[in-house]
């Protein structure tokens, strides 16, 4: 019953991206979800498509700009991050699979970084759990507090994007933070996104090579070509042009959905289950790429 009135609200133009998420933590810590099962294979997808929706509503000449101005940023954050995260891992005590497994998903994009780089390594579903349980909570808190940091540093909306595509881990919470900011904030930090989300091919590559998996499969995530698609159909076919808004509305509701989803899988036992020393590790490496690339994005930019 609360879900389904939660998920209702959901859908209406009242909701958005962070009290959906609010409401998913409200509902895992008191109800619970009875759905739990069906939300987390719905959640992938969901994601998937609202992403491809919100490329109708791009300019492909402005999305090119944008990332250009974040590919730099992209290769030196995410290279600091798993060197970094090596040597946080190492001196925590921590496996090698799960320091790994966190610091992709810290460099690149959160739970999507992580699914593809797990069985990869052939990691165990505990160790995968930890590693999402993780990146997660720390997504959690990130949506709520980049906007506010944004409007107190006075940060323009092309900061804002590029600031959120590189500190915030999951693409769910890049695209919430960023719509929260503006419009142009979401175009840059959707298009850095996903450019930077295009590396869970080389780093997965390089992790079967580094941990001498052999036979293992590279997951390709081809959504992101769905977004290229959609974004070129709206910038060189004007007869397409009239769909766009429709389609973007239908991306952000479906955006904030999966984000009620996600926060609907946060319970109290899921969070309490990753143990202190994964928090450590993936609290270090944020806040070391969130402050760096912070520091970078106001002085450069």
């Amino acid at each position: 019953m609360v879900f389904g009135l939660f998920l209702v609200f959901c859908l209406t133009p009242w909701a958005s991206p962070p009290i959906a998420l609010a409401l998913g933590l409200v509902l895992a810590q008191t109800a619970g979800n009875p759905f739990s099962r069906l939300t987390k294979k719905a959640t992938a997808r969901l994601l998937q498509f609202s992403v491809i929706g919100l490329g109708f509503g791009m300019n492909a000449h402005a999305a090119v700009q944008a990332g250009r101005e974040g590919i730099l940023f992209t290769v030196v954050s995410i290279s600091g991050t798993l060197i970094l995260g090596y040597f946080v891992g190492k001196w925590l005590g921590l496996g090698r699979h799960v320091v790994h497994l966190i610091s992709c998903g810290t460099a690149i994009c959160g739970g999507s970084a992580i699914a593809a780089v797990g069985p990869v390594l052939r990691a165990k579903d505990e160790e995968m759990s930890v590693a999402l349980g993780t990146v997660f909570v720390l997504n959690t808190f990130a949506l709520f507090a980049f906007p506010p940091i944004g409007h107190a540093l006075a940060m323009t909306q092309n900061q804002f994007g590029l600031w959120c595509a590189i500190a915030i881990h999951d693409t769910s919470s890049v695209v919430g933070a960023a719509a929260a900011y503006g419009s142009k904030a979401l175009e840059v930090a959707t298009t850095v996104k996903l450019v930077r989300a295009l590396w869970i091919i080389p780093v997965s590559i390089g992790t079967a090579v580094l941990f001498k998996q052999k036979g293992v499969k590279i997951t390709v995530p081809y959504f992101i070509f769905g977004f290229i698609a959609a974004m070129l159909v709206n910038t060189f076919v004007p007869a397409a042009q009239p769909l766009g808004p429709v389609m973007v509305h239908l991306a952000k509701i479906g955006l904030t959905v999966t984000l009620f989803f996600i926060g609907a899988g946060l319970s109290v036992s899921v969070v309490r289950s990753v143990g202190v020393r994964p928090y450590v590790l993936g609290l270090v490496l944020w806040l070391v790429i969130s402050t760096a690339s912070l520091w970078v994005v106001l002085h450069v930019v």
